[in-house]
């Protein structure tokens, strides 16, 4: 396998996977969505085996109704933090999204603050990416030296140009998203 941005490998670490300069242990990301409480998400990230963990930083609520942080619910000690720019439409929205990532995992001193999943949506119903500003944010972002994990539609043109624009980890959609069918 080979890493877009250089064409180096993406190189096995024991039973994980090296990705630009992060190494994961295992091979699973998981996400913080969809659990209906904080309690229910930590269990299932520790019972995950998984050592990222994916964060909707523009969509995810920060907070719940009892004013707890989901921060608070998520061991930073274990797991590298992902960023994602999930529900941003244009490329001026997902870097900005990406940026404030950064800035609240250089705050806690989490591994994840140079990298972001991005995703630049096209369009609210299906959820599909916009391609164009997709390799907008994407050479803006390697160009602020953030290691871009990118998600896409299954156009090998596209995915080349992402991989000319610096993406470290192109991802095209296998399904839509939120079908429960997989990325």
């Amino acid at each position: 396998m080979s890493d877009l941005a250089t064409g180096a490998a993406i190189e096995p670490a024991g039973d994980g996977i090296r990705i630009g300069n992060h190494v994961l242990h295992s091979r699973l990301i998981v996400g913080t969505g969809k659990y209906t409480t904080f309690e229910i998400m930590r269990e299932a990230l520790a019972l995950s085996g998984a050592d990222c963990v994916t964060v909707a930083v523009r969509r995810e609520r920060l907070y719940d109704s009892s004013g707890r942080n989901i921060l608070d619910s998520i061991d930073l000690k274990h797991f590298t933090l992902l960023p994602n720019t999930a529900g941003c439409f244009t490329a001026e929205d997902a870097i900005r999204t990406a940026r404030l990532g950064r800035e609240i995992l250089l705050g806690l001193e989490n591994p994840g603050a140079d990298w972001v999943k991005l995703e630049v949506l096209g369009d609210s119903k299906t959820l599909l990416p916009d391609p164009v500003a997709t390799v907008q944010a994407t050479e803006k972002l390697v160009a602020e030296g953030f290691q871009v994990l990118v998600y896409t539609t299954d156009d090998p043109i596209t995915a080349r140009r992402l991989k000319q624009a610096g993406a470290v980890s192109v991802m095209p959609a296998g399904s839509p998203i939120g079908s429960g069918q997989g990325s």
